[in-house]
């Protein structure tokens, strides 16, 4: 088969690696790609929101499948574009997709399939948004100390995994309301409407599951670490690390829950609404004392979650894409390699902030002689020199017989790549740590 992977990072890399290894494969492309894929395929340089250049290179190359990495070109409708052309694509519809792509819908679609999540308001205009923050109690004197989560405040649109403020203080939501509605920091249409939600309290996990619009087969559950420092310190970023599996996170019994409460309604759901959902879902959930309620939908691979999830997949990627598109998921059981996977973002310097580009990078090879496998994400090639282009820059990866092994064989390699400002969390898979430290 001739295929296509759209997008040009990290993600996108580990998916064009995995997909490489299937004996269905004839010729790989990628739009537009990294010098990481460029060594798997052929890179087209298409942006991922040019749905119509997309399309026509996926017919000028004889695409047989279009695999949508990001969620940007499914928001604009690329699967809904490539199969009215007969060309095979994977991934949501546009209509479907608008789960990721409005987190006011989201949240309405929530609250009538009765999906737990925490409650919420929505809002049109920044005025009524800091009133509601006025009504509310503030957080007590305790929780101020403790620095404790008050309120959440996300931007309604695609953010790039920035639009969602854990506010600790009042000021801190009012703050969040300005930088989303009236300065448009994140863009001006994700920012026409804000959600303000409660705070959940436990802790968060990230569950995929394959979809063919009718069935679903859950992947292997994974944990990302969305802040940009050690102990979850810092502002949100589109994800500094994440492991594979989570033992002891999940109970059977609550696994059964989020299938029932979670999973089947929403693909049920959107059944009824005529929209069925064909791809990878994710939920990102949090494991609370009354079960798992949902945070966010997101209808791709989350990034870094993919590259860890790829390393420790033992199946054909391809042969399970066609069983989602042919609708036959339930015939279908995943095969994973055991251990742990793991996979540590490098980024620039700043990040999520601010940050150079164009900063010589260099140990590559010498990461993975190390053991690690690296992904590109924010990287480009100039003169023969590999540049930063991007927050985050790489995406180093390992698999070990455990936590540990697959840990010293990342940081390893973590530490044989080099370029000017570059910062990681040094602390990918505490969280396992900790909950194996309260159970002794």
């Amino acid at each position: 088969m001739r295929i296509l992977v759209v997008g040009g990072g990290g993600r996108e890399h580990a998916l064009a690696w995995k997909i490489s290894q299937s004996p269905l494969l004839s010729a790989l492309y990628c739009a537009p790609g990294n010098p990481g894929t460029a060594r798997l395929g052929t890179n087209l340089p298409i942006k991922v929101d040019d749905v119509d250049a997309l399309v026509k290179a996926a017919i000028d190359q004889r695409i047989d499948l279009v695999v949508v990495g990001p969620e940007v070109p499914l928001v604009l409708g690329l699967v809904d574009a490539c199969t009215a052309k007969g060309i095979k694509a994977w991934g949501p519809s546009k209509a479907a997709a608008q789960l990721e792509g409005s987190k006011v819908a989201l949240k309405e679609f929530l609250r009538r399939h009765n999906i737990p999540t925490a409650p919420f308001r929505h809002f049109t205009r920044s005025a009524d948004a800091h009133a509601y923050i006025d009504s509310l109690a503030p957080p007590s004197p305790s929780q101020l100390t403790a620095k404790s989560a008050w309120i959440v405040v996300k931007a309604d649109g695609l953010a790039a995994g920035k639009g969602v403020t854990v506010a600790k203080t009042p000021a801190e939501a009012h703050d969040a309301v300005v930088r989303t509605m009236e300065r448009h920091e994140f863009g001006a249409a994700a920012g026409r409407q804000v959600v303000i939600e409660d705070v959940l309290r436990g802790e968060e996990i990230s569950v995929f599951a394959l979809c063919d619009g009718r069935n679903a087969v859950l992947l292997d559950h994974v944990q990302d670490h969305k802040q940009v420092f050690d102990g979850d310190e810092g502002p949100n970023t589109g994800g500094m690390g994440a492991f594979t599996p989570v033992p002891g996170l999940v109970k059977e019994r609550d696994e059964d829950d989020l299938i029932r409460r979670i999973l089947l309604p929403t693909m049920t759901g959107l059944m009824r609404e005529g929209r069925p959902y064909v791809g990878v879902l994710y939920l990102g959930l949090m494991m609370t004392d009354s079960g798992p309620k949902v945070i966010e939908y997101n209808v791709r691979f989350g990034d870094p979650e993919c590259q860890a999830l790829m390393l420790r997949l033992k199946s054909d990627l391809v042969a399970v894409i066609l069983a989602s598109l042919a609708g036959t998921l339930d015939q279908v059981d995943l095969d994973w390699e055991g251990g742990t996977s793991i996979c540590v973002t490098l980024a620039s310097g700043g990040y999520p902030g601010k940050h150079p580009v164009d900063v010589p990078i260099t140990g590559i090879d010498a990461a993975e002689q190390a053991g690690a496998v690296v992904f590109h994400a924010g990287t480009r090639e100039k003169d023969g020199r590999l540049l930063t282009a991007g927050g985050r820059v790489l995406s180093v990866c390992a698999r070990g017989a455990d936590l540990e092994a697959a840990r010293d064989l990342a940081y390893k390699g973590c530490a044989a790549i080099a370029f000017d400002g570059k910062h990681f969390r040094r602390d990918i898979g505490h969280r396992r740590e900790a909950r194996r430290a309260r159970t002794l």
